[in-house]
Formats: C-alpha cells, structure tokens, sequence
C-alpha cells in the first residue's frame, strides 16, 4: 500500500494493541492465580511450567496485537516485512529463553526427586539451557532468512580444532558427565581422595568439583583428576557407618566386669549423643596381650562421618569417668632398661694408649 494511514486506520491498529495489552495482562492474572494452586501440589514440576507460561503468554499477546496493528495500517510490503520478521525474532527470543528456563527447571526438579541423581549438580541444568538457547538462535537466524546449513558446517570443521584446543576442558566435562552417570558421587557425600583432599561435595558442573572441608573452606578439584585418582565416598552405599577406638586395661582388671562396663557406656553415648545411632548394638572385643595392659576395640554407630569426633569426645569423657569410679585401670606404659656390670674400652686420641673402666651398674626408669 502507497496510501497515507487514515484515522479509520489509526483507530484500529490501537484497537489492536490494546486489545493485545489486555490480553497480556487478564492471561497473566489468570496465570498467577494458577501458580498459587500449583504450589499446593506435591510436584514441582508444575511450578515451573506455570512460571514459565506467565513470561511466554503475555509478551505472545502483545506481539499479535502488534502483527494485528501492522497489518492494518498501510505499510509498503518491505516495511511489512521488516515488522513482521522483527515481532517474529522477538517472539522467537522470548519463547526460547522460557523453554531454557523450563527445560532448566524441569531437569532440576527430576535431580531433586531421585535419590540417585545429583540434586544441586550444575552440570545437567548448564547443558540444557546451552541446548535451547542454540536450537532457538538457529531457529531465530533461519527466520531471518539466513541459510544456516554452511553455518553448521563451519562448526562442524571449526569444532575439530576447538577440540584439539580445549582437551583439558573437554577432558573435565566428560568426567563430570561421567561421575555422575555412574553415581559413585554426588553432591552431599563426603569423600577423601588419596591425594589428602576430603569434605563435603557442594557441587559439580562442567569443569569442577567443589568440596568443602570440616573447616568451612572450599577445595576446587578438576573432575579430570577426580575420576582418575582412588577416592572413598564415607556416604555410599550407606550414609551410617562404625568407627573404632581402641582401649586398654591393666592385666589384673575383671574383662567380664569390663566388658559390661563399657557396654554401658557405649548405650548410653548412643542414646544420648546427637549424631550416634541409637539402635547400634554395642561391641567390645578383646584382641591383643600387649607389653602393660589388654587391648580392645569398642566399635560405635555413627550417623555420617562428621559426627564421629563429637561421639568420640563424649565416649572418651564418659567411659574415663565411668572406669575411675568402677575403680578399673588404665596403665601407663613402663620400660626397663638393664646394664650389665662390665668393663667399658675408651681409645685415647692421641697417644692411641686404651684405657679400661668398670661399668656402671644396672639403671631403671
């Protein structure tokens, strides 16, 4: 069309836009009362699908109420064009941005809800949302008209020597894929890697795992180096584990009364100590006639790895006082080193003369 826009024209294109504003906001109304009820079921999922509906449906209102005035006023066919395949692009744009943040969301919400997949692991959530938002910038450009054929090509070549460039990169994202594909990490276990490094795993994404130590600091380990060195996970297959301590008595005690004694002791740390295993059923066993005492182990119930210091403390408290009372003993070690009487030879320096001295007699300590 060559014509000037008349008011007729005018009147209806705005007709158009308002009609899509409103659209926009009786949809996103409507959408948040949606997302109260959604909150109130059991899975997440729809949270984030109706989250992502009140960004997608109103901005596609006013961009149809946009195309809607554009037609109606008497725009020569290339500026048509242009607005056409500018609202498209924009549209484009928005729909592609919500479905990464849906396809994100919904990926986070399986991790969460299955034991055995890593619940705050980055890793899953980056690859997606890098996945959407290329297939929508493809799809954006092929809008546009712009062939993108040569353009998967040239990153098809391109991408050969990126991967040459970026093998150590490469090499963490595939171990971090690995790891947990495999599912001998993830994060919340506590692991200890023969190189010394151990604490909590707070995170795995593309290139790193970071863990945090007892001492509240973080340690950044490459997944590369994670997959290949020999670790324990002090988390699977079970999160409860039995630590030892080993105790010793003097040879003269009564082992059955000591044997009952810290039976005693071991029941009532696990009953009252936070962390313990209240139904762990205690043990002492007796292993060893050492050089002043008997030795034994007393295995205890722990609830994860960070709370056998604490048992430990308490049982050491306890059981020492308990001992004390019970009137059983704890010997110190003892050594006696005996010196036969004899004749010691000292060299004289200088004149290489030797000269003969009685010893001295036994010492004790």
């Amino acid at each position: 069309m060559n014509r000037a826009p008349t008011l007729d024209d005018v009147v209806l294109a705005g007709i158009a836009v308002a009609t899509g504003l409103l659209v926009a906001f009786l949809s996103r109304t409507l959408l948040r009362w949606l997302a109260k009820h959604a909150k109130r079921t059991r899975w997440s999922g729809d949270d984030v699908i109706v989250d992502t509906l009140r960004s997608v449906v109103p901005w596609a209102a006013i961009v149809g109420g946009a195309a809607a005035a554009a037609a109606l006023l008497p725009l020569t066919r290339a500026v048509q064009h242009t607005v056409n395949q500018s609202l498209t692009v924009l549209l484009i744009f928005v729909v592609t941005l919500s479905a990464a943040r849906v396809v994100a969301g919904l990926v986070q919400t399986v991790t969460h809800s299955r034991s055995g997949v890593a619940g705050s692991a980055t890793i899953f959530v980056n690859i997606t949302r890098v996945l959407v938002l290329a297939i929508g910038f493809l799809v954006a450009l092929q809008s546009l008209g712009i062939s993108i054929a040569p353009m998967l090509t040239a990153l098809g070549v391109g991408g050969l020597a990126v991967a040459l460039a970026l093998q150590d990169t490469l090499a963490n994202l595939f171990a971090g894929i690995h790891i947990l594909a495999s599912k001998t990490v993830q994060p919340g276990d506590y692991i200890k890697l023969s190189s010394g490094e151990e604490g909590y795993v707070e995170d795995i994404n593309w290139r790193q795992t970071t863990v945090r130590n007892l001492s509240n600091n973080l340690v950044v380990i490459p997944n590369g180096q994670l997959a290949k060195t020999n670790m324990t996970n002090f988390m699977r297959p079970e999160q409860q584990l039995t630590i030892m301590v080993q105790v010793g008595v003097a040879y003269d005690s009564d082992l059955e009364h000591v044997e009952r004694v810290t039976t005693e002791v071991v029941t009532e740390v696990m009953t009252e100590i936070t962390g313990a295993v209240p139904d762990h059923e205690p043990a002492v066993r007796f292993h060893t006639f050492g050089d002043s005492r008997i030795g034994f182990t007393v295995i205890l119930g722990v609830g994860e790895f960070s709370d056998q210091y604490r048992i430990k403390h308490e049982f050491i408290k306890r059981l020492h006082r308990r001992y004390r009372d019970e009137g059983i003993r704890i010997p110190a070690p003892t050594r006696t080193v005996a010196l036969q009487q004899g004749t010691v030879v000292i060299p004289q320096q200088r004149t290489g003369e030797e000269v003969v001295q009685d010893g001295p007699a036994a010492l004790h300590d």
